[in-house]
């Protein structure tokens, strides 16, 4: 295997060179001239070298030529795609092809890749040419290969993203339906989910991401689920996907007899019409040729090529599309696959010290995989699946089942009987799955939510690091086998190693890094968990949770409970519930539709009596409300006047006036609420409200001190400083996430606050924030001591 990893410069080369040129594509000619020279001056001393210079000397050129390449594509594709980001922030008309699948955004909305060919001022629409992302609410005939034309407010990308532009859809049509057999496959798949949704929940809305890849009928508690339990990768279509399909062909054709060419060939055509049925967008096909690497392997006799080939293979992709360097599905399916090849062996071997080998070996696949992508994880989410290997050790001989009885029964379409036994055949492994992931992710510490970022990965990769150092054993290597009725076996060979010294104290020292780290989880865990009621204050009355960029405030008096707001993310929601020990919600207030405010929902189906809600703008809106309701929630509609009780104490909402035209469904109609009484300081909640709304507040409300104000849009600047004067609050909280986008909060309502003597507490610095009384005073905690 050595020899095969002196390919792997190659794909590192081209991966380096792609996220330089993609975040600066100023630097692309710069680069591509720069590597071109290079190779020359290169190539021309190598007439003159040892053939052993002239070896590695080789490998370089090729790496250079590689990077060239990859800095080249980029130029060349940098005007058109400059031409298009510049009609960033304004109303636009788009016209261009579907180069998507659809999945559905926690806004709602379907998300989906377009390929223009003009863009322009709504009805001056003018030639262009460059990848955008759309959302639209309805996508009815929006399929890949679907000619489509679209109006609606653009926003520009960062640099280093794929799509030059990102259109949020007001108006769209379909000008021309998708064509030949990508339509054909695009009805295919619509028959399919109808047909998988009239089955019984769960599994009837996941069955369709497991078997052909679409997600768009996932339930977004099973979503969440699949997340926190690390099986999200099962409803994409991965490398796995195609490697059952692949499997499962090669099988066949094995056992009537086929040559290994002839199985080969056969599982190449599978796999081609499976990337067809999915649609081959560029993470299917990203997937379908790292399972044709393998497959290329095994043509070639060579298992144990697979390293090389992942290499070239990663090497083409960066050439065709060094966009994909800056996404994270590229990174995981690469270092996956890579895990496989070379970390999967070893730690089979390791772990068949204590286990018999067949459990070894299932346990280090799914091992392998999670320690070398738990780093590039925590580079890009905060969600650490501490289930994980477990929960695919359950689900894993599931999927192959549900995907393969699946995608016949989707191509059985044209026969709805069979299509219909089928179906229901592939439904039992598909609730397996969902089960799986629901009980998993609701495992005491499931999950450990980490600041995404570089130091986070670091750490990750050390405990990853150090867990690969203590299971695994020796030099291990694929034999290859040539004989067909030889099974391909794992073995070590022979060869120098580190001292056994040295190794030992490295051992050691992985331990215990395992230790120390097992010891911190394990006391968050029952912190968390068992010892919660012990450890958190019980003279809390107000809780303002650390769910990042969002609100998810708590009230408590005489053990009922509300919730305003739930967060941009189920699992941090859950967590701070879970360490509050909270297993359900009286009362459920959503101030407005943001993600930011209900993304979180999907943890609360089930566990809610009464919503309270303001306007829903779209149909996004009310699917929120529909889950919560078909989970047994009481909807109620409020505005300004409406009261009521929460335990001993008393709620009233001040705004948004009922019936109003002159602000909107949003940030500016968000519900305020007041609590007081029994045992809750008296509290004003302003949701996102900006200047505007706060003014007429101020006009229709007689307002006077209050002891807790929760800042209106995370300490936005757009603040009316006249209302924050008549509160005069002795805390404020503002809700918000470390490092945010938005620059909250600004520095100008912070002065402000200042200004007025209050107490600011922030989630971004403080963690979690707990308020209540005690002595008649105001009295806080937080979960980071002030410096």
């Amino acid at each position: 295997m050595t020899g095969d990893l002196r390919l792997l410069p190659v794909a590192v080369g081209a991966w380096g060179v792609a996220l330089v040129c993609v975040f600066v594509p100023g630097a692309a000619a710069w680069v591509a001239g720069g590597c071109l020279a290079a190779a020359g001056i290169i190539g021309a001393a190598l007439a003159i070298r040892r053939r052993a210079v002239a070896t590695i000397g080789g490998l370089v050129i090729v790496v250079l030529a590689t990077a060239a390449a990859v800095a080249f594509t980029v130029f060349a594709q940098s005007a058109g795609r400059d031409a298009v980001h510049a009609w960033g922030g304004r109303a636009v008309e788009a016209v261009g092809e579907v180069s998507s699948s659809a999945s559905v955004g926690r806004d709602g909305r379907l998300w989906m890749d377009v390929q223009l060919s003009g863009i322009g001022a709504p009805g001056a629409v003018a030639p262009a040419a460059g990848p955008v992302r759309i959302g639209i609410e309805e996508g009815e005939g929006f399929v890949l290969g679907a000619q489509v034309r679209v109006t609606g407010e653009s926003a520009e990308t960062d640099a280093g993203e794929r799509a030059a532009l990102v259109v949020f859809v007001t108006a769209g049509t379909v000008e021309r339906s998708a064509p030949g057999v990508f339509g054909f496959a695009a009805d295919l798949r619509r028959s399919f989910v109808e047909r998988a949704t009239r089955l019984p929940e769960p599994g009837a809305g996941l069955l369709p991401g497991l078997a052909v890849g679409d997600t768009t009928a996932v339930p977004a508690a099973v979503d969440a689920d699949m997340r926190t339990s690390g099986l999200s990768h099962l409803t994409a279509v991965s490398g796995a996907n195609c490697a059952i399909v692949v499997a499962a062909v090669f099988a066949i054709a094995a056992l009537s007899g086929g040559t290994r060419a002839l199985r080969v060939v056969l599982a190449a055509l599978a796999l081609a019409a499976f990337v067809v049925l999915v649609t081959p967008e560029p993470s299917v096909i990203r997937a379908a040729t790292m399972a044709a690497a393998g497959m290329l392997s095994i043509l070639v006799g060579r298992p144990s090529a697979g390293a090389g080939i992942l290499a070239l293979c990663v090497g083409a992709l960066l050439v065709a599309d060094p966009w994909l360097a800056s996404t994270p599905g590229f990174a995981l399916s690469a270092v996956a696959s890579g895990a496989l090849i070379l970390l999967a062996p070893a730690l089979a071997n390791g772990i068949a010290r204590w286990l018999p080998g067949p459990l070894a070996l299932a346990i280090a696949v799914p091992l392998a995989a999670q320690l070398a992508c738990a780093p590039v994880i925590a580079l890009f989410a905060e969600q650490q699946s501490l289930v994980s290997v477990v929960a695919n050790l359950l689900a894993e001989p599931a999927a192959p089942v549900a995907t393969v009885i699946g995608l016949v029964a989707c191509l059985a379409a044209p026969l709805p009987p069979v299509a219909d036994l089928l179906t229901a055949c592939a439904w039992l492994p598909s609730a397996w799955i969902a089960t799986v992931a629901h009980v998993t992710s609701g495992l005491p510490g499931a999950q450990v939510l980490l600041p995404a970022g570089l130091g986070s990965a670091a750490l990750v990769a050390l405990v990853s690091v150090a867990i690969a150092i203590v299971c695994c054993r020796g030099r291990p290597r694929l034999r290859d086998v040539t004989r067909p009725d030889v099974v391909t076996v794992w073995s070590r060979r022979p060869g120098p190693s580190m001292s056994g010294g040295v190794l030992t104290i490295v051992r050691c020292v992985a331990a215990g890094v395992l230790i120390v780290v097992a010891s911190i989880g394990a006391s968050r865990v029952l912190v968390d968990g068992p010892l919660a009621p012990l450890v958190t204050p019980h003279g809390w009355a107000i809780a303002a949770c650390d769910v990042g960029q969002g609100d998810a405030i708590l009230v408590r008096s005489q053990d009922a409970i509300a919730l305003i707001d739930t967060g941009p993310d189920p699992g941090a929601l859950d967590a701070c519930l879970r360490s509050l020990s909270i297993d359900r919600i009286d009362l459920l207030v959503l101030t407005h539709f943001d993600a930011d405010h209900v993304g979180g929902a999907a943890v609360l189906e089930g566990r809610v009596d009464t919503v309270l809600h303001g306007p829903p703008a779209d149909d996004a809106d009310a699917r929120v409300l529909d889950g919560l309701a078909r989970a047994g929630a009481a909807l109620r509609a409020v505005g300004a006047g409406d009261r009521g009780t929460l335990g001993g104490a008393s709620w009233r909402v001040l705004w948004p006036r009922k019936d109003s035209v002159a602000f909107p469904p949003g940030n500016d109609a968000s519900v305020v609420t007041e609590f007081a009484g029994g045992g809750v300081p008296r509290a004003l909640l302003l949701g996102d409200l900006s200047a505007a709304p706060q003014r007429a507040l101020l006009r229709d409300t007689p307002l006077t001190r209050y002891d807790v104000v929760k800042i209106a849009h995370h300490g936005s600047a757009d603040q009316e400083p006249a209302l924050y004067e008549g509160l005069h609050p002795s805390a404020a909280l503002i809700t918000v996430g470390a490092g945010n986008d938005y620059g909250h909060p600004r520095r100008e309502t912070l002065e402000l606050l200042s200004g007025l003597g209050a107490h600011v507490y922030r989630t971004d610095r403080d963690g979690r924030t707990l308020l209540g009384i005690e002595d008649h005073a105001l009295r806080v905690w937080t979960d980071v001591a002030p410096p």
